[in-house]
């Protein structure tokens, strides 16, 4: 049995640099959330489903003191604890925090309300937190999100593309979510910030700094005017794991993905695929057919059933958004994408009540009543005596 204080007080001291007053329990549960941090790689599925069935607090403490850990097959549970154990330290977890607060980086939560509660699609690999700096009240608001992601050696044409299509987009209220990085992550971010619109960060190291180094500036006025996020904790190092990691949250967190350029093996096809296998739409920017840099896109579209991107309208209409329809106008809806499949379950030719539409769209009867009503102001449907259809004009 290793000796390691989970007690409420314990955990007020190391949470007190935040300057906020948790209750006991709430205060435990936070600070057992952020011991997990310390002890996990992003992604740890099990981990998550050992935390899923007994929460942070009392799955730490099994863990801690040896305890049986029945939800776990006995290879699991011995892998786990050689994983875990050996970075179990009070003192690197209370610099963490202290780091975290000294930088204004925010520890959130599920039980906090900004958390965004798309990443838990994620399922067992879902981060168990978020170190946030900047807006954390902003990410729950990225119903009307997309990826802007490629690749870090980009051409002209792509940083064009991508500079292009993130003020369009952020201008009309639409969030770009990239990773920070050099080429199209960073045009994109920088495009979103100078439209006045909000843009997302997710680093595959600690919120606390910046990664490219020469990115810092970027990244502190993405912190000031928007969110930036990572799931490990402040003074972690970006590793090649982390950073794969990492674009399962970019997908996850934003409404669609767009690749605007990628080579044959880049990175930014990582993060296409966990979008698909998110069933989170995906879009592709074509290029010259000669260019390596477009080998990637060109492979997503012909491959995997990208939707291919040649402007902002399209992105819209990725997002299930009518062209030109802003994000005030699509937010009234439960969920951008959800507008696709209401219009995938309807017909030009066959009259169907919402009741019928729901079914067949495998959605909740009142969601597709609220997103007809906004497909039938933007002419995309038609309602009458007999229920509702796709408009001949609009649809």
């Amino acid at each position: 049995m290793i000796a390691f204080d989970l007690s409420a007080d314990a955990a007020r001291r190391a949470l007190a640099p935040a300057g906020v007053d948790h209750d006991p329990e709430a205060a435990q549960e936070r600070y057992a959330t952020a011991v997990w941090c310390q002890l996990i790689e992003p992604g740890d599925s099990v981990a998550g489903r050992l935390i899923a069935v007994r929460g942070p607090v009392a799955s730490l403490e099994a863990v801690v003191a040896g305890g049986d850990l029945a939800e776990l097959l006995p290879k699991e549970a011995a892998e786990g604890r050689k994983r875990w154990l050996p970075r179990l330290s009070a003192g690197a977890v209370a610099d963490s925090l202290a780091t975290a607060a000294a930088r204004g980086v925010r520890l959130v939560t599920r039980a906090d309300p900004e958390w965004p509660t798309q990443l838990d699609d994620l399922g067992m690999h879902a981060p168990l937190c978020l170190w946030v700096r900047g807006d954390a009240a902003a990410l729950p608001r990225l119903q009307a999100s997309v990826a802007i992601v490629g690749a870090r050696a980009a051409s002209q044409y792509g940083d064009h593309v991508a500079r292009e299509l993130a003020a369009e987009l952020a201008g009309s209220g639409i969030a770009v979510v990239s990773g920070g990085a050099y080429g199209i992550d960073g045009s994109a971010h920088r495009a979103a910030l100078l439209a006045g619109g909000l843009t997302v960060a997710l680093l595959a190291g600690g919120a606390d700094r910046a990664y490219p180094v020469g990115h810092t500036q970027l990244i502190d006025d993405v912190a000031r005017r928007g969110v930036v996020v990572s799931e490990v904790a402040c003074g972690s190092a970006p590793t090649k794991w982390r950073f794969l990691q990492r674009n399962r949250l970019i997908a996850a967190l934003s409404a669609a993905t767009v690749v605007v350029e990628a080579g044959w093996r880049s990175g930014s096809l990582n993060t296409a695929g966990h979008a698909a296998a998110l069933s989170r739409p995906l879009g592709a920017v074509p290029g010259q057919i000669t260019s390596a840099t477009s080998a990637g896109t060109h492979r997503l579209i012909r491959e995997y059933g990208a939707q291919c991107i040649t402007s902002a309208d399209d992105v819209r209409e990725l997002l299930g958004m009518a062209a030109g329809m802003d994000a005030a106008t699509a937010a009234r809806g439960t969920y951008i994408g959800d507008a696709t499949r209401v219009k995938d379950a309807m017909s030009t030719r066959v009259w169907r009540d919402a009741r019928e539409i729901a079914r067949r769209a495998g959605m909740a009867a009142d969601a597709v009543e609220g997103i007809l009503g906004l497909l039938a102001l933007d002419g995309v449907v038609e309602s009458g005596l007999e229920g509702w259809r796709l408009s001949r004009i609009g649809g």
